[in-house]
Parts: C-alpha cells; sequence; structure tokens
C-alpha cells in the first residue's frame, strides 16, 4: 500500500490512517512512532498488537482500556499466574477479543517474559536492540513496508522464548508503534522540519 498524507478535519496534515476518527488522530500524535521504553507498556504493547491479527488496529485500540481491566493492567505476575477461571473469564468478556488462541498467548507471553526476566533479560533490551539505523522517511506515494529483517530476525527471538503472535508483521507494526522504527511519512505533522 502506498503511503499518503491526509489533511484532516482538523486542518492538519498526518499520516493517511488516522483520517480523521478522533481516537485514530490521538493515538497518531501522542502514540504512534515515540519511543517506548517502559518495560511493562511494551509488553501490553506486544500483546495488543498480537490481538490485532486478523483485524484492524482501531478496533484494539478502542478496546484497550477493557484489555487493561480485563488483563489487571498487564500486570505480569498476575497474567501469568491465570489458571482456568481466569481464561473462562476472559473468554467471556465482550470487552476484549474473545479467542482462545490469543487470550492463551497473552497469559504465555506474560509467562515468556517473566522467564526472560529469570535469565536476566529484558524485553526492552531485547525489543531496542533490533533497531535498523536510521533511513531516508517514507515520502507520499512511497510504498509501506509491511516487514523488515529486523523484524523477521525479532519475530524469530520472541518465538524461540516462547512467545505467540509475533509473526513478521506483526512485529513490523509493533516496531512502528513503539518508535523502534518511525514511518511517519515526509510531511506529517509528527516530522520535524
Amino acid at each position: 500500500m502506498p503511503a499518503k498524507l491526509h489533511i484532516a478535519a482538523d486542518g492538519v496534515t498526518r499520516c493517511w490512517w488516522c483520517g480523521d476518527d478522533p481516537t485514530y488522530i490521538d493515538y497518531h500524535d501522542t502514540e504512534w512512532g515515540k519511543p517506548l521504553h517502559d518495560e511493562q507498556a511494551l509488553f501490553e504493547l506486544l500483546c495488543l498488537e498480537g490481538a490485532q491479527a486478523g483485524l484492524s488496529w482501531i478496533t484494539i485500540l478502542r478496546k484497550r482500556d477493557n484489555y487493561r481491566r480485563a488483563f489487571d493492567q498487564f500486570d505480569l505476575s498476575k497474567m501469568a499466574a491465570y489458571g482456568e477461571a481466569d481464561r473462562q473469564r476472559l473468554l467471556s468478556d465482550a470487552g476484549i477479543v474473545r479467542n482462545r488462541a490469543k487470550v492463551a498467548a497473552f497469559i504465555g507471553n506474560a509467562q515468556a517474559t517473566l522467564n526472560m526476566w529469570e535469565r536476566g533479560e529484558s524485553l526492552h533490551d531485547l525489543v531496542w536492540s533490533f533497531q535498523p539505523e536510521p533511513g531516508p522517511r517514507l515520502v507520499d506515494g512511497q510504498e509501506i513496508p509491511v516487514t523488515s529483517p529486523e523484524a523477521i530476525a525479532l519475530s524469530k527471538a520472541l518465538l524461540k522464548r516462547g512467545w505467540k503472535f509475533v509473526g513478521p508483521t506483526i512485529v513490523y507494526a509493533y516496531l512502528q508503534s513503539s518508535g523502534v522504527v518511525d514511518d511517519h511519512i515526509v510531511g506529517c505533522c509528527q516530522v520535524p522540519a
């Protein structure tokens, strides 16, 4: 898909994907592409990117507060200890995507992250070790990548550590959203002059 600029109803030029939706605009302007370094926030975002598989990001973004409530604010220790009663509670929660494999992945990803910590690793250090060298910014009309060598390598590293729903396309979207990769288009209000 080609990169495009969009002038929103507020007169501001942004990356096309947020359109005029206020939730998307706020996300684009305050979060997307901004470097994220908090371990728990990185964990939450990667889980949510996985929840997006087969859906649109706006669907997950609109349910994000419900996910935070349902998953104890993404407290990894609590999530890793979830049992069958918790799984059933989550699968009956209409505020989140009730997909058995995705719910199991959230729990398993918490366990995988705790295992990383026990080995002296951090999700932050792993993720940011795959930051590519800055390249030229995307320009209006240029094809937007859906993955990269770094996303493929990070996907493999996460899978090796027991993570689920972390294929290369999901991981590339994660690298964009967490600011490891900055794919704002030249001319977007978020691109420094």
